[in-house]
């Protein structure tokens, strides 16, 4: 492990980060919230001169460019705990304490969502558009961003770019990963400025569209509304959140595929593509007919909110367009099961993903027909190719770590709230990174009234859940340090 070259990118990294906070400076000016300008002025110097520290040491071309496995998941944790870190400092001019600051932090640039934030009325606009900059930031990652726009990092990217974005398969769509990079954010800008428009022509105001579409890309659901969506009581904005959150759900390499090719074929020829549509249809018309026969809903306000939760669940966005604490416990039931389902792979999602649930699926029926004929060979194939024993092994180890990490936070934080719906729910929507929960997390509710111990539990969920797992176990190995 050279820590050298690992604390030189670090350095890189904040600096740029630091550049960054020129975008909530020009929005408080723009908004003439000058008084605001302040706290983001002091963060990105801040984060600019400890980025320069931390890159005194020079460091050749060369060795960047040899970066090994655990150099290159070092860099990437390490860049979101500091990424982490450097967001958290403006919410400590707004008296928080350096937890919810963190919290509120982390939760932002992991895109979950979770707030501690209880009255809204008393923070300015310019902090409502920084929490969705720092999901925006996040949702596409960090890292994939840095390794389009900085050459110097671009050739040690590929390990580090399916380091923070890992997948089942290491597919791209282009030869140069930095081409892949710039390709993926070129679609996630397009889709955020698209999302803008719409929004803009569908009457609400410039900073209520950029806001919300920010959070929206990003998957992250921060919203400057107390009541999120619902707050803006517009069927047509729910249903453009509600498609744009789909969208974003969707594998990125496909839409590249799509856009590349002129037609849709890359995207319904998927495998988990076409999963996702199931699952988000079925899920739907299930929680459809539960609201309506369970709750007694009107069937317009029942399809629109229950496709819109289902969406905002699966794909890990956290918006609100209804209170579902006061479902029936049927309903509240099959919202449960998206907490776990995920959108699908190399897209802004949380959760498990799609491919996975697939890959499940196949892997159980293939154990039960080798009960059957043990001598038989059974293929495991994903978007129609033979997936390796190397590949089985780690999405096993996937869902193992992550129903054991779930459990794990679930147990610590029930000890410690004394409340097991608070417990199941907030490890789950942390994990997942999805937002809110249920009981006194409920969509409506703040995280402010959990114990500090267990803002840093979820802190710490929120971030493996966003690395996918595998690499943060990895680093904890101590066999890849002496790599």
């Amino acid at each position: 492990m050279r820590y050298g070259l690992v604390i030189n990118i670090l350095g890189t990294i904040a600096k740029n980060i630091g550049v960054l906070f020129i975008f909530p400076i020009l929005c408080a000016v723009f908004l003439k919230e000058y008084s605001e300008i302040m706290p983001f002025l002091i963060t990105g110097i801040i984060a600019i001169i400890f980025g320069t520290l931390f890159s005194l040491k020079k460091v050749e071309q060369k060795e960047i460019d040899s970066i090994k496995k655990s150099e290159s998941l070092s860099v990437v944790l390490f860049s979101w705990i500091l990424f982490s870190i450097i967001c958290a400092i403006p919410y400590l001019f707004y008296g928080m304490d350096v937890t919810n600051a963190f919290f509120e932090s982390m939760s932002g640039v992991t895109t979950t969502g979770a707030s501690i934030l209880v009255d809204y009325s008393i923070y300015p606009k310019t902090l409502f558009f920084f929490r969705s900059l720092t999901q925006w930031f996040g949702g596409m990652g960090i890292v994939v961003l840095f390794i389009a726009v900085l050459p110097r990092i671009s050739v040690a990217g590929r390990q580090m770019f399916y380091a923070e974005a890992p997948a089942p398969t290491e597919d791209k769509p282009t030869p140069r990963i930095r081409y892949t990079a710039s390709w993926l954010w070129g679609i996630y800008l397009t889709l955020t400025f698209a999302e803008i428009i719409i929004l803009k022509l569908l009457g609400l105001n410039y900073f209520d569209s950029i806001v919300t579409s920010l959070s929206t890309i990003s998957t992250g659901g921060f919203s400057h509304l107390s009541n999120s969506i619902l707050g803006y009581n517009s069927n047509l904005v729910s249903i453009c959140v509600l498609i744009f959150m789909f969208v974003s759900g969707v594998n990125y390499i496909l839409i590249y595929r799509s856009l590349k090719q002129k037609k849709l074929t890359p995207i319904f020829k998927s495998e988990e593509f076409r999963w996702y549509l199931v699952i988000t249809l079925f899920l739907g018309l299930f929680l459809t007919l539960s609201l309506i026969f369970n709750s007694n809903y009107e069937f317009k306000k029942a399809i629109l909110n229950s496709y819109f939760t289902i969406v905002t669940t699966m794909t890990s966005t956290g918006f609100v367009l209804d209170n579902y604490i006061n479902w029936d416990i049927v309903s509240k039931a099959v919202l449960f099961l998206a907490f776990f389902t995920g959108g699908c792979a190399t897209s802004t999602s949380g959760g498990i993903k799609i491919i996975r649930w697939i890959f499940i699926g196949k892997y159980l029926k293939r154990e039960l027909n080798k009960i059957i004929h043990p001598q038989g060979v059974y293929p495991i194939k994903l978007e129609g190719s033979a997936v390796n024993q190397d590949i089985i092994t780690q999405m096993v180890a996937f869902i193992i770590f992550y129903v054991a990490i779930f459990a794990l936070g679930a147990f610590i934080i029930v000890l410690i709230e004394k409340n097991s719906i608070v417990a199941i729910t907030s490890s789950a929507t942390a994990i997942g990174n999805i937002g809110p929960a249920y009981g006194a997390l409920g969509p409506m509710d703040s995280f402010n009234i959990l114990q500090n111990s267990t803002k840093w539990i979820l802190i710490f969920l929120m971030l493996i859940g966003r690395l996918e797992i595998i690499p943060f176990l990895a680093i904890l190995n101590k066999d890849l340090w002496k790599d």
